[in-house]
């Protein structure tokens, strides 16, 4: 069964339910060349012949495990056959699970059942806008995808990609999704995106960092308070809950939230109830829980240090984060981007990057990833200096005895007061650069550090520590 209409984009929709792929004929005929196929061997046949299909719609089929089999083997085949066609399955939300490996098979987009005509016609406008119908993506093609005016998501390498396409999927859910990775990998960025490509995405999306405040105000900021509910609570306040009902909230750097809290919030997470702070009556809202931490998880509950009932309760879905040096081919692309948008934002042109300095930045290990790569940037066009960036970039030299000199003696005195001095520098140094790395998170700093918080803030204070030229820019991963 097949439509002919020349000119417009292909699509091929493939499955056994005759329902279903007539409604598809049916909502997209008028504007898309849509073949329909019940037999994958009639489909191979015609993807043979390179018939220029641009996308491919295929009902997903699970059940027992050769049925699962089966189609996990059918779609292997006809990623085979065309590896860079996009592949949209449509499939039941008890079917999730198997789709997230049909997603490693190549998989990039999911429907749910039951679905509707503007759900089908979002899946492929979406991805005619993000470039893949006609053309498919290249494996050195760079995409920009605008979340917001300050945020956006970059995609260069493959590795990326399949992490987009993960994302995509859970976006079709309301399961709750933990997001795992070192502090400046993009967490932020792939969270808004899921908000972006699901239903909820005209609704609030707010953030909160767990780590940035203590038990007390977090809880009054997550659940609200009612009047009188502590001193200075002259009237009720709603919390981020509430005021984000409908929406998506982001809970940046959980494993840093109080024991306490952590059995709120998984009530909250369980039946969609809490009361305020101080209040008497239980509320009830709907809202997508997306949860991110740069700890080691497991050991935080091994140390009971996190609940692990509330683990597995946001672990709906994890997505791993990759740090940038894992993914360094993509530094030049970062690169130019930053510099483009630091530059547009002062309304003056992008500086070089010369040969030796983009050496230089994909020689670095980046222990603050993208974030600090994007302050790197922003440094050098503001100092207009590559041999200070030059400097940044390089291991700190040490100072041994040959650096001073045979023939050279120093005093007892002296020297003690010289070894003090160079210890200085070295922990002032390691303090600075770790807080760099964490954007001054200074919690999370401290961790990395392996000293209490409050060792850490008197360092800052000894040292007469500040943060560096961090100007607010685009958000992006």
């Amino acid at each position: 069964m097949k439509t002919l209409k020349n000119g417009l984009p292909k699509i091929a929709a493939l499955g056994t339910d005759l329902a279903i792929l007539q409604y598809v004929h049916r909502i997209l005929s008028d504007r898309f060349h849509v073949n329909l196929f019940t037999e994958q061997a009639e489909l191979t046949a015609s993807l043979r012949e390179a018939d220029g299909t641009d996308l491919l719609l295929m009902d997903w089929r699970s059940g027992n495990g050769q049925v699962r089999e089966e189609a996990l083997a059918q779609l292997a085949s006809i990623r085979a056959i065309n590896p860079l066609l996009p592949i949209v399955l449509f499939a039941r939300a008890v079917d999730l699970r198997d789709v997230l490996q049909a997603t490693r098979l190549g998989a990039t987009d999911v429907i749910l059942k039951p679905f509707a005509k503007s759900d089908v016609e979002r899946a492929v406008e979406q991805h005619m806008l993000n470039g893949s119908l006609n053309a498919g993506v290249c494996g050195d093609q760079v995409q920009e995808i605008p979340l917001d005016e300050d945020t956006t998501f970059v995609l260069s390498s493959q590795r990326m990609r399949d992490l987009e396409a993960q994302c995509r999927l859970v976006a079709r859910t309301d399961i709750p999704v933990l997001i795992l990775g070192e502090s400046g990998t993009g967490k932020e960025v792939a969270t808004l995106f899921i908000h972006k490509m699901s239903a909820r995405s005209n609704r609030d999306f707010l953030k909160v960092n767990c780590a940035a405040m203590p038990s007390d105000l977090l809880e009054s900021e997550l659940f609200g308070y009612e009047q009188g509910a502590f001193t200075g609570a002259v009237k009720s306040k709603p919390g981020k809950f509430e005021l984000c009902n409908g929406g998506t909230i982001f809970l940046d750097e959980i494993g840093e939230m109080p024991a306490a809290l952590q059995a709120k919030l998984l009530q909250v997470l369980q039946d969609g109830t809490f009361a305020r702070l101080g209040g008497r009556f239980t509320l009830r809202v709907n809202v997508r829980v997306i949860a991110a931490t740069n700890i080691d998880i497991k050991e935080a509950i091994a140390q009971k240090k996190f609940r692990e009932d509330l683990y597995y309760r946001l672990n709906g879905f994890t997505l791993k984060m990759p740090p940038l040096r894992e993914r360094s081919e993509e530094i030049p692309v970062f690169s130019h981007y930053f510099m483009r948008k630091v530059a547009a934002k002062h309304g003056s042109m992008p500086l070089h990057i010369s040969p030796m300095l983009m050496q230089a930045l994909c020689g670095y290990h980046w222990p603050g990833n993208l974030r600090e790569l994007e302050n790197i940037i922003k440094r050098y066009f503001i100092l207009g200096d590559e041999q200070a960036i030059l400097g940044d970039l390089r291991p700190a030299p040490t100072m041994g005895l040959s650096a001073m000199g045979a023939g050279n003696t120093i005093p007892a005195p002296g020297l003690k007061r010289l070894v003090k001095s160079i210890k200085g520098d070295a922990e002032s140094l390691a303090i600075a650069q770790t807080l760099e790395g964490t954007g001054w998170n200074r919690k999370a700093a401290a961790s990395k550090l392996q000293i209490s918080y409050k060792a850490l803030l008197y360092k800052i204070k000894q040292y007469n520590l500040t943060p560096g030229e961090r100007q607010q820019g685009s958000s992006v991963m």
